[in-house]
Order: structure tokens, then C-alpha cells, then sequence
């Protein structure tokens, strides 16, 4: 039987355009993991990946204009997000030079032998390895910044880590551009091509999870697909690392006094917020814990405005718009749920963005509303109004872990509310914003793009500098001869970095 075809198909029209490859056979995913495997040790001179991390960046911006031409034809995402999403993954891969350069991601702590402690310390030098062969599956929404060039990708390379990407079956075509790009980065710089390789097809994504040389994986994507995925790594006979995004309802709630000083404002943030990229963002607002009354009545009057004329959109691929429109159509049906504006089909191919009210009582024991706590992709979100702090608080007791959890409080004067609503949301996510809006992840040293389950499947950043700590593990060497150290904890330090020696930061 032949291989399955890949087809690159176009979401403005449902019209296949080209057949770009063929699905992979677990004999070819074999290939690709070993192939990968055979080169790491070409990735273990720092200089080298960081010229190719750097390398790889400017061959993208060089393509630019035929990248972005076909991730719009295959994700109608639009030129000019494209054009940002391109910079931010060039950016995205310079930065990881920049960490690799500097090697404290290597965290070298050295303690020297002390006879005077009780028991008596020996001589012990600890710094972190990379795991081996890494597995990404790209991401539907992002076809850069989180698929073959993305962050996971990026980050792996520049902790040593060859990399075997599963293509996203809604961009492939985008995806094979990308990964000729970095294996021509990779030859530029003196490196195996090998140390990127593209495989395609659903079966393949499972072969290579279970493949005994693959030694970690990123994963963006659906809960459903990325708890498949987990729990094949988990039942491996060798458990590897599994680093999932899954799912993300993103809270916010409005405080009374934020209602009261700004709703207007507060209504139409959200509205742009949540219809941002066709609500395509794994970071969309989806549960709006907004007071009664009419503070509350006036936000949900600017967030009408807003939405009604946001106008209609592509979403990604007609599988997921069939799935929007279910999920939509689902949880308009339950009792008290109300549609000021209704979020539905804007013509055979497009989607219109709407919101959804309900009682935060509704909200607060289990039940059918259940589903109003599930994160629905496409540009809808859920109002719940609530009418006491207990509400609040019984709603968020509720609630699965997010990427993100905001708080819209008062900009002049006290807000009583605020700081026990700061400490319920903490727990909740792994960014937590003050009177601003989760769409939009700065690659930052500082940014943690994860959560609790299910936002994410390990207490892990897949944004920012630490997101390269996924693919290392430590090991400390104890009482060895200096010239059988690695160059990177020999007592002389001949490299250079920064390390901690007895307990002090050194470099």
C-alpha cells in the first residue's frame, strides 16, 4: 500500500493546492531518529550552535517573502501577523545564541573537597548534559514561532539536543521551507543537516514518541491529542520528558472598582483581546468573571460594540471551525446562557466572533455548565457574572490550570479586592497579568509560558531563556583528576563561564 499523500490546503476555500510529501512509514521515522542520534556529538561545541542558531535566523529573514507567502496560503493568518511572527522567531533563535554564549544555562556549581564537615564533603562538580534527540510537534496557530523554527526547536538545538519535527498537518508546506532553511543553516556552519529532520503524518507523531532514541518531547497542541501523547512517553519502557501546552481557559476578573473607573475601556480591551487572530491564540480570554449591575452591564455594552464590529474570519483549517461551531452551539443551548452577541458561521468558510453571558452561580458546582470552563478555540469568550466575592471565589475554585490568569483592578485609589484576588488567581496559571491582556508572549528571560495541568504537562516555560533547562539533565562528578574534567569544570575555569564555587557566584 502506498504512503498517504500530504496535501497543503488552503482554509479560504477548503481547495487542496499541492501535494508537498508523503506520510512517514515507522521505518522512515526509524531513519530520521537515528540519522538525528548518529550527529549529536556534532552539537557539543557551543561556538558551533550558536553560529548556527544565529545562522539559521538571518537564512529565515532571507526567506522571508516565500515563507510568509506560503504559511498565509496555508493558514490565512494574514501578511502582516506572518511578518511579526517571522521576526519574533529570528529573535527568538538569537536569543538562544545569546544564552549559549553566556553558559550560565549550564549552572556549573563546584564545591572543593572540605574534610571539616560532618560527614566531610568530597571534592563535587555538577553542570547540566542535553538529553539526547528531542521530538516537537509544531503547533496549528503558530507556523513559526512554535513549529519547525519555534521556540521548542530553538531551544533544544541550543542545549545540544538534535531535533526530529512532526509537522502540523495544517501548514506543511510551510513546514518543509522551514526545515530546508535550518539545514541549510546547519551545512553553513559546519554542521550535520541531521541535526534537523521533518517527519509527516499522525502515525509517524506516535512512532516517534515511542522511539527508544528519542530522549524528550515538545508538544503544542489539543488536550486531547497532547494526553495521548504524554502518556505514550510515560509508558515507554524508558519514560521520557514530555513537554505538552494543551489547553488554556485564561481567566480574568473585574473587580467592582475596575468596573466602576473604567468598564468602556475594560470591555473593548477584552473584545480586541479575545478576537485577536480570529481567537486563534492559545492565550484568548475565554472566562470573564465581570460584576452585576450596572458597572458590569456597561462592560458588557463596550465588549458588544467591540465584537460586533470585529467582522468575520478564517480560522485555521475547517476542522477546527466545525469544532468551534459545535462547542459554540453546545454551550448556548444550556440554561440561562445568553448571547448578546452570537458567535457563528460568518459564510462557508469564515466564523464571527461573539460572547456568551451565564450567572457565576451557575458556574460554581459541578453540572452541564461545566463545559463553559473548557477552553472553546475560536473568537468566543464566557461572561459570568457574579454578584458576591464568595461567587468568585467558588468559580475559581473550580478551574483547571492556565497559561495566564489577569486581574482588571482600580488605577486610582484603594481596590480592597485586589490583593486576595491576586493570591486566589497565583495558583491558577503560570503568568499572572494586573490590568492588562494574556494575547501576546514577550520573549524575555524573565517570561514563563506553562502551567498547571492542563495548560501544561511539566512546571516548564516553552518561552523565554530557562525553557532550554527541558531538554538537560545534571551530572556531578565527584573526586575526578582535573584533566579527566570537561573543559567546563576544570579548576582553572579555561572557558571562562559563570559558575558557583563554594557556594559564591563566580563570573
Amino acid at each position: 500500500m502506498s504512503a498517504a499523500p500530504v496535501w497543503s490546503v488552503d482554509p479560504r476555500t477548503g481547495n487542496p493546492r499541492e501535494q508537498v510529501a508523503v506520510e512517514a512509514t515507522a521505518e522512515e521515522v526509524d531513519r530520521a531518529v537515528r540519522a538525528a542520534h548518529s550527529v549529536r556529538d556534532a552539537l557539543a561545541d557551543r561556538t558551533a550552535r550558536a553560529a548556527f542558531l544565529r545562522t539559521a535566523a538571518e537564512l529565515l529573514e532571507e526567506s522571508g517573502s516565500h515563507i510568509i507567502e506560503a504559511a498565509d496560503a496555508e493558514t490565512a493568518l494574514g501578511p502582516a501577523r506572518l511578518t511579526g511572527e517571522l521576526a519574533r522567531t529570528a529573535a527568538q533563535l538569537r536569543a538562544f545564541a545569546e544564552v549559549v554564549d553566556e553558559g550560565a544555562y549550564l549552572d556549573i556549581r563546584i564545591d572543593h573537597e572540605d574534610g571539616s564537615r560532618t560527614p566531610p564533603w568530597p571534592d563535587l562538580r555538577r553542570w547540566k548534559i542535553p538529553l539526547g534527540v528531542v521530538a516537537v510537534y509544531a503547533a496549528s496557530n503558530f507556523p513559526l514561532a512554535f513549529s519547525v523554527p519555534g521556540g521548542d526547536t530553538a531551544s533544544a538545538l541550543a542545549a545540544g539536543c538534535p531535533v526530529v519535527v512532526k509537522a502540523h498537518p495544517g501548514h506543511p508546506a510551510t513546514s518543509e521551507l522551514c526545515a530546508s532553511v535550518l539545514r541549510r543553516a546547519a551545512a553553513r556552519t559546519g554542521l550535520p543537516e541531521d541535526v534537523v529532520t521533518l517527519v509527516h503524518g499522525f502515525d509517524a507523531g506516535v512512532e516517534l514518541v515511542r522511539h527508544p532514541l528519542v530522549s524528550a518531547a515538545g508538544f503544542t497542541g489539543s488536550v486531547r491529542g497532547g494526553r495521548a501523547l504524554f502518556d505514550a512517553a510515560a509508558a515507554r519502557p524508558a519514560p521520557i520528558p514530555f513537554h505538552g501546552e494543551l489547553g488554556s481557559l485564561n481567566p480574568i476578573v473585574v473587580t467592582e472598582a475596575a468596573a466602576a473607573e473604567r468598564s468602556a475601556e475594560i470591555g473593548a480591551g477584552l473584545g480586541a483581546s479575545m478576537t485577536l487572530g480570529v481567537g486563534q491564540f492559545c492565550t484568548k480570554p475565554g472566562l470573564v468573571l465581570a460584576p452585576t449591575g450596572d458597572t458590569g452591564d456597561r462592560l458588557v455594552k463596550a465588549l458588544t460594540e467591540t465584537v460586533s464590529s470585529a467582522g468575520s474570519g478564517v480560522m485555521l483549517d475547517h476542522r477546527m471551525r466545525g469544532a468551534f461551531l459545535a462547542g459554540v452551539r453546545e454551550r448556548a443551548e444550556l440554561p440561562d446562557v445568553e448571547a448578546p452577541v452570537t458567535p457563528g458561521a460568518g459564510s462557508d468558510h469564515t466564523v464571527s466572533a461573539g460572547f456568551l453571558t451565564v450567572p457565576a452561580a451557575r458556574l460554581t458546582a459541578e453540572g452541564p455548565h461545566d463545559a463553559l470552563l473548557e477552553e472553546c478555540f475560536g473568537p468566543v469568550t464566557v461572561i459570568a457574572r457574579y454578584g458576591s466575592a464568595d461567587e468568585v471565589a467558588a468559580v475559581l475554585a473550580r478551574l483547571p490550570g492556565n497559561l495566564t490568569a489577569t486581574l482588571q483592578t482600580a488605577t486610582e485609589g484603594d481596590d480592597p479586592e485586589a490583593a486576595a484576588l491576586l493570591a486566589a488567581l497565583t495558583p491558577l496559571a503560570g503568568r499572572i497579568l494586573v490590568n492588562g491582556w494574556p494575547t501576546g508572549v514577550a520573549v524575555a528571560p524573565a517570561q514563563h509560558h506553562g502551567g498547571p495541568y492542563p495548560a501544561t504537562t511539566s512546571p516548564t516555560t516553552s518561552v523565554g531563556a530557562t525553557a532550554i533547562e527541558r531538554w538537560l539533565r545534571p551530572v556531578t562528578y565527584q573526586n575526578t583528576p582535573d584533566p579527566l574534567l570537561p573543559a567546563e569544570l576544570r579548576e582553572a575555569n579555561p572557558l571562562g563561564l559563570p559558575r558557583w564555587v563554594d557556594g559564591r557566584r563566580v563570573g
